[in-house]
């Protein structure tokens, strides 16, 4: 058969030091998974319970594209609490993931061939979710002195801008004052902004603010993957404008049909298990301290500040400008598996690497001194 153009897009790197790191096991080799953005922890207690009852009751069938009504006011009311924005229910999109989130939008706000900012380092989905739908992610060289997040005069010639906040790789986040220029910035130019806040509720100290308590002119996509650590549950939500939720419906009608019954009944139940979900930030936080203490003393070099999300993003410059060969030996010969910076950056994360410390306090203390000993012989 004849493969598509844009079928050609970049691997998901991750995916690919995930699997090494599976082959090593299979070898009988203990690894320290610090390699992918995801909770060691269960879905919560009240989400799983929920779910076992639901299934008792009867059939779990379609539900309708939109989601679940009650679960859609209970992310609306989340604002409310949480960030002071009045959003209608009706505004909420139940979508299969924050990855079919950003599918929809894509579909939505852009023809093929326009323009759609995205910082570097960032997420690499993002890039390659647009090259496949025919769109042009266009490069924003984010620096550590703007904290690698786009400024409002990377909007200019944009048709879109994607913001994340807090960011993966680097966990910066954007403040009040510098989302609300961004908002601006897009709304003089006609440029769609999208923001990205599937991290929020993963930050230490000071909350994230999202884009709906500076403008209603936005997307804004979420997810029940990191907070409420329901990643394989493939669950999560947009915020649309008012004259884009028919859009969406049809849009998620005809891709998705509608998303898992399932995982809308468990999400439901998860956003009240707030003890169970505070206790896992305690981890992320002790670890977060644990490596921001560790990783420079060892040798990494320009860490991006990380105040959200579970990742700590870095050079190598001390030891080698090949961050894909850095890591498979470091797996190897270590025990330890991280994601090379080409993941995030294309241009320049040949010398960075990314740590992410979602798992336990223990495998993370093992995992610095396995660091400690490995990077001292080379």
């Amino acid at each position: 058969m004849r493969i598509s153009s844009r079928s050609a897009v970049d691997s998901f790197i991750v995916m690919d030091v995930m699997e090494s790191a599976r082959a090593e096991e299979a070898k009988g080799a203990d690894i320290i998974h610090m390699e992918v953005g995801q909770p060691a922890t269960p879905a919560p207690a009240r989400a799983r319970q929920a779910l076992a009852h639901a299934m008792e009751q009867g059939p779990l069938g379609y539900t309708v594209a939109l989601g679940l009504p009650e679960l859609r006011k209970r992310v609306a009311r989340m604002y409310r609490e949480k960030h002071g924005a009045e959003v209608a229910a009706e505004r909420v999109v139940i979508t299969s993931g924050s990855s079919a989130g950003f599918i929809l939008s894509f579909l939505a706000l852009f023809d093929a061939g326009q323009r759609v900012g995205i910082a570097d380092p960032g997420y690499p989905s993002y890039r390659n979710i647009l090259k496949a739908l025919n769109l042009t992610p266009q490069r924003i060289e984010g620096t550590l002195a703007n904290r690698y997040q786009p400024q409002p005069s990377d909007v200019v010639g944009l048709d879109g801008l994607l913001v994340a906040s807090p960011a993966n790789p680097t966990g910066s986040m954007l403040d009040r004052a510098a989302l609300a220029s961004l908002a601006a910035a897009c709304q003089t130019a006609g440029v769609n902004l999208i923001s990205d806040e599937i991290y929020h509720g993963v930050t230490y100290g000071t909350p994230a603010v999202s884009a709906l308590e500076v403008t209603d002119d936005v997307i804004v996509i979420n997810s029940f993957s990191k907070y409420y650590s329901m990643t394989g549950w493939r669950i999560g939500w947009m915020v649309v404008p008012e004259d884009m939720v028919r859009v969406m419906e049809r849009l998620s009608q005809n891709l998705f049909i509608c998303p898992s019954h399932a995982s809308q009944i468990a999400a439901l139940a998860a956003m009240d298990a707030e003890e169970e979900l505070q206790a896992n930030l305690a981890v992320y936080a002790a670890n977060r301290a644990l490596l921001m203490n560790a990783l420079p003393d060892i040798g990494f070099q320009d860490i991006a500040p990380p105040d959200g999300a579970f990742y700590i993003y870095g050079s190598i410059d001390r030891w080698s400008a090949d961050a894909r060969a850095f890591t498979s030996a470091m797996l190897k010969e270590a025990g330890v598996a991280a994601t090379p910076g080409l993941d995030f950056d294309p241009v320049r994360g040949h010398r960075t690497i990314r740590f992410s410390y979602a798992g336990s306090t223990a495998r993370m203390e093992e995992g610095v001194r396995r660091l400690t000993t490995w990077c001292a012989s080379l």
